[in-house]
């Protein structure tokens, strides 16, 4: 089943990154589209925990 996240979840997930902050990420392409829902903004967790994946394999 596909979990989706809220601004507040995604925040917490990356360790507490501000609303700004987050956007910014966005439009540098530096995270995965949302998905918006009723006028809110929704991120798969998949997708997010996949792009994680990914940075930390880079850093590496």
């Amino acid at each position: 089943m596909q979990t989706y996240m809220t601004l507040k979840e995604l925040s917490a997930k990356l360790g507490g990154r501000s609303r700004s902050a987050i956007y910014l990420d966005l439009e540098a392409g530096r995270l995965p589209k949302p998905i918006k829902l009723g006028g809110k903004l929704y991120w798969r967790e998949s997708d997010i925990d996949t792009h994680l994946d990914a940075l930390r394999k880079e850093g590496k």
